[in-house]
């Protein structure tokens, strides 16, 4: 197509075309037809039906900028011009296909500016041959490398991968989000088309490696919410479907950050009272998320999401909480330090009869926390205490949170290898003491004992182990019986 075209432009006009403007192209062509308008129209219907059908054409050469026709053929123009662009070029050659891939730019360009500039009410093939030039040029499956993912978003330093045809695809997809927005496209006759296919075929783009192809989708899905009504349930349906595959089957997707981001304005328009869908997907999905190893590249999105649903009902909150905790990493120090900043947001939000729910078994876990090896998951659960919203529903319940955590301050008093977090475990203590010295030295006694009972098994365990081996030291050696023999 693209090269039947070229052949009938002049070639000194084409080699003169300069790319950046949109315009050149289209007047190279106007001007190589002639100054008479029955030559230009004759050459208009010769190009035309050559390169396309005629159905698509309507009898309007493609590359006529809009300004050189009439108002009632800019819409058939428009069609053309998009037929035009439903080529797509291999852009792992450079070299190949120079003048086409121009061509095709400038086209691009001429689209941008027609779609921004207001254009009247788009007729429904207009609209259907914008959906079809998209569906051409963006939805494609990509190359096995893409889907590799072999860091499982661990390596924050790996260089993002950049698709070489960026250059046409941002155009596409500025031209779409552009159509999508304006006030010219009547949802009614467009959800025809931007339909539920169209849409898991966009959602299935999120998994480019290319940041700016997910950034642009993003902005394309969430406009696409916002005008579509009738698709919003199939949306946030299918949007969980790839939460739920992401979690329980592939644990690979680039664009859960994005998709995050995405829900997290979905949520602020929920009403209330919020519906039981939207609980069963905090619970199914976003609470599920805290799993996969890859959890820093859209933690901050993830936090977010859950942080408006506690916004929006203050009751699920012991929910979230018994969630984290059902997820806690055991192994991995970085996750901790992510749950003890998340759990830190929840608490500062939360009533007191909803921490009153959970405290016996968060602070358990945090004095579990408190006594970790790694200095980092042990300043930043110490770090709670500098938190004023938080000591105040401890000082309201310290008579069942200091038993739980004393024993872990202790052992830090005593033996913690790290400065910084002995001198935090010395200040928390300090702030218990001054909250209720009684309970402080009630605590301190019992923990006293408990070592006593500690050091007295370890004793008795002792001497029993050293009357058996004592005992099997005075049995005789006979038959088949196994002799451990020491060198």
């Amino acid at each position: 197509m693209w090269k039947q075209l070229l052949s009938k432009l002049p070639k000194k006009s084409l080699k003169s075309e300069s790319v950046d403007s949109p315009r050149n192209g289209a007047s190279s062509v106007s001007q190589g037809s002639g100054n008479a308008g029955a030559g230009r129209t004759n050459l208009v219907k010769r190009t035309s039906s050559a390169v396309f059908p005629a159905g698509l054409m309507s009898g309007i050469e493609p590359l006529l900028p809009f300004k050189d026709v009439p108002s009632s053929e800019k819409m058939n123009l428009f069609i053309s011009k998009l037929s035009l662009c439903c080529v797509v070029f291999d852009f792992t050659d450079p070299a190949k296909n120079t003048n086409e891939k121009d061509l095709k730019r400038v086209t691009l360009i001429e689209l941008l500016d027609f779609v921004s500039s207001g254009s009247p009410r788009y007729t429904e093939p207009a609209i259907q041959a914008m959906c079809k030039m998209c569906a051409v040029n963006l939805f494609r499956v990509f190359p096995p490398n893409y889907r590799s993912n072999m860091h499982n978003g661990e390596n924050d330093d790996d260089e993002p991968t950049f698709d070489p045809a960026w250059t046409h695809l941002q155009l596409v997809y500025d031209i779409l989000l552009k159509f999508v927005t304006s006030s010219s496209v009547e949802a009614k006759v467009a959800k025809k088309y931007i339909n539920h296919m169209f849409i898991l075929r966009l959602l299935d783009l999120f998994n480019s490696e290319d940041p700016r192809e997910r950034d642009c989708l993003k902005a394309i899905m969430h406009r696409i919410y916002g005008k579509f009504m009738v698709h919003r349930p199939f949306i946030r349906k299918s949007i969980s479907n790839i939460f739920y595959r992401f979690v329980n089957e592939t644990d690979r997707c680039n664009g859960i950050a994005e998709l995050l981001e995405i829900f997290g304005s979905v949520i602020t328009g929920f009403a209330l009272p919020l519906k039981e869908e939207h609980k069963i997907f905090l619970w199914r999905a976003l609470i599920p998320l805290h799993k996969p190893k890859s959890l820093g590249a859209y933690f901050q999105q993830l936090s977010y999401c859950v942080t408006q649903f506690i916004e929006k009902e203050p009751k699920l909150a012991s929910t979230v909480i018994n969630g984290l905790l059902k997820y806690w990493p055991i192994t991995n120090s970085q996750k901790e330090v992510m749950f003890l900043g998340e759990i830190e947001e929840i608490l500062e939000t939360i009533n007191m009869a909803e921490f009153q729910k959970i405290m016996d078994p968060l602070f358990w876990r945090i004095g579990y926390c408190i006594s970790s090896c790694h200095f980092q998951v042990a300043e930043r659960a110490l770090f709670l205490w500098n938190n004023d919203q938080i000591m105040n529903l401890i000082a309201h319940n310290s008579h069942v949170i200091l038993p739980i955590v004393f024993p872990a301050l202790e052992n830090n008093a005593q033996s913690h290898w790290n400065h910084s977090v002995l001198n935090l475990t010395l200040n928390v203590r300090k702030m218990f003491s001054e909250m209720d010295d009684a309970l402080f030295l009630n605590c301190h006694s019992q923990f006293k004992e408990e070592q006593s009972k500690i050091v007295l098994e370890t004793e008795k365990r002792k001497e029993v182990w050293k009357r058996i081996e004592h005992a099997a030291s005075q049995q005789p050696i006979t038959g088949n019986t196994a002799v451990l023999v020491t060198p």
